[in-house]
């Protein structure tokens, strides 16, 4: 599957373009995941997809 980005696309940075790739592809071969009845994984080798799959200690910040 290929598919080129467009102008908005080219500006993100390079973990939500990987990101991206990874939903597209979710996306694209959806009918051949809901269909089966084994479970699926998505592995990827970027390590900056590592920083999605963490649990993040979020601070409350009160804005004025």
């Amino acid at each position: 599957m290929s598919k080129s980005l467009n102008k908005m696309e080219r500006n993100y940075e390079i973990y939500d373009k990987e990101m991206l790739a990874v939903i597209r592809g979710l996306e694209s071969w959806r009918h051949l995941l809901e269909s089966t009845k084994f479970k699926s994984k998505v592995w990827t080798d970027h390590k900056n997809l590592e920083y999605f799959m963490k649990m993040q200690q979020l601070n409350y910040k009160q804005v004025r």
